[in-house]
């Protein structure tokens, strides 16, 4: 389903129809389609609002294709219009969007450097097995020694880091590919001006807090707990402001259409979103289509016409209608970042950084789990993982996620990943405060000309007996050996 459209004059059907027909049309058309005859004229003479998430897209194409999306928008220069509230997420999202895709590519690399481990240790773990039968039924001392040799700790790391260079490789291909580093989300960000420079003065401005404060209380009070679209769907997040967006984004289009003379009241606006709150969903054979009723509403209210389309049939709209040029690869990418963001889990739990560690309880037993897969024994570290205090949050956090990196345990399904590190392998420490290796002596710490380690994970040092400060910093050196293998 890619949208839907009506006339530009009066409702559909003749003025000798029924009325029940005459008013009933938006309801009562058959579902759109690409071939629809008078989808052309709101590529040429309408008004084109983009979505939040449209935009925000274009820090998830390659940038190639981004090039060819930018190219193929400025077709439509003149004609885009930008609510505040869809300026107003842009701006404030762009860094998460570009976060996002760090984390994911990092979490990538940490998921397939846990398998690699946990292939090690299956390695190890058959051989033991086939040993133990050497040496029970033909006491085979000189075979067990040879595969003693061939599993041997190098020999196996020998063998998985061919998987692992070539894991990496195509890794770092994406990295590359992306062509956006994170600190461009600031005002440099090559993006945000294009973007800019698209729309030039079009865009909306911000409303009264008055209008604003009397927008919400219909949203929250009336629209949402009838489910009257759009935005109802998102009435459960966690302040009012968050959950209208959408409705938000409504009513200035609306307030901008009024504005417009009645021969341009058309309006195309393009949307990866296609929920409920949007979206008559279908049955049976049907297929879903945008709400009807946003149609009435937008004549009733704008005397506008409206048609709704997801990007992968926008975009295909420029080019057929506009005479962009969109190479097959980048269409495809648009169909993919589409898909992707349909896909999306409301809900899905977000790395836990140690920025962000300070602010999070862990759930419940998760530290106390990870303090029993290694070992750990000492009434002082096992207070620390029962903690609730704060201050103990960053320490429980990198041992949940040490101890999943290096596959100790399996990490549950709705688990949060973490990307915290003790210590790292590299000529540079990850912050200022970051202590030489050096600082611990030659029996604790390998490689400590090449390392560098945290100031709190040396306080918890200093803190801790001797048994668990061990099995500590064997975790830290080996999670550093890791990331520095991986390139995370």
């Amino acid at each position: 389903m890619i949208g839907y459209e009506r006339g530009t004059a009066e409702p559909e059907g003749s003025m000798d129809d029924p009325v029940l027909l005459q008013r009933f049309a938006a309801w009562l058309q058959p579902g759109p389609s690409a071939e629809d005859a008078e989808r052309s004229v709101f590529f040429k003479d309408g008004v084109i609002v983009l979505d939040t998430n449209v935009l925000l897209s274009l820090y998830e194409y390659t940038a190639t294709s981004r090039k060819d999306v930018l190219s193929a928008l400025e077709q439509t220069a003149g004609r885009l219009w930008m609510p505040y509230q869809v300026g107003l997420e842009f701006v404030r999202g762009r860094r998460s969007t570009l976060e996002s895709r760090k984390r994911a590519l990092a979490d990538a690399a940490s998921e397939v450097n846990k398998k690699l481990m946990a292939a090690r240790k299956a390695i190890v773990e058959a051989k033991k097995v086939v040993c133990a039968q050497l040496d029970k039924y033909a006491r085979a001392q000189q075979e067990i020694a040879g595969l003693d040799a061939l599993v041997a700790d190098s020999g196996v790391d020998a063998h998985l880091d061919v998987y692992r260079h070539e894991f990496k490789r195509h890794l770092d291909m994406l990295k590359a590919d992306h062509g956006l580093a994170l600190n461009s989300a600031d005002a440099e960000d090559p993006i945000l001006k294009r973007i800019a420079k698209l729309y030039g003065e079009n865009i909306g401005e911000q409303p009264d807090d008055d209008i604003l404060r009397k927008r919400l209380e219909e949203a929250t009070a009336f629209r949402f707990p009838n489910k009257i679209p759009p935005g109802f769907s998102d009435s459960d997040k966690e302040t009012p402001l968050k959950s209208a967006g959408d409705f938000l984004l409504w009513e200035e289009l609306i307030a901008h259409v009024r504005q417009l003379p009645p021969s341009g009241r058309r309006v195309l606006f393009v949307s990866n979103d296609t929920k409920e709150d949007w979206y008559e969903q279908g049955s049976g054979s049907s297929s879903s289509r945008p709400w009807p009723s946003l149609v009435d509403e937008l004549r009733r209210r704008a005397q506008g016409d409206l048609r709704i389309e997801t990007p992968p049939h926008f975009f295909g709209g420029v080019r057929e209608f506009l005479d962009a040029e969109l190479a097959a690869d980048t269409y495809a990418e648009i169909e993919r970042v589409s898909e992707a963001f349909e896909a999306r889990v409301p809900d899905t739990p977000l790395a836990v950084t140690e920025e962000t560690a300070s602010h999070l309880d862990p759930p419940e037993g998760l530290a106390l789990d990870a303090f029993n897969a290694v070992g750990l024994v000492s009434s002082a570290v096992r207070a620390a993982v029962e903690s609730t205090s704060p201050s103990q949050r960053l320490f429980k956090w990198w041992l949940i996620g040490v101890t999943a990196q290096l596959g100790r345990r399996d990490a549950g399904e709705t688990e949060p990943s973490v990307s915290i590190a003790a210590a790292t392998r590299s000529s540079k420490p990850l912050s200022r405060d970051w202590v030489p290796g050096t600082a611990l002596s030659p029996g604790e710490w390998l490689h400590r000309d090449s390392s560098w380690i945290a100031p709190w994970f040396i306080d918890l040092l200093d803190s801790i007996p001797h048994a668990d400060r061990t099995i500590l910093r064997r975790l830290a050196a080996q999670q550093a050996e890791s990331n520095r293998r991986s390139g995370s």
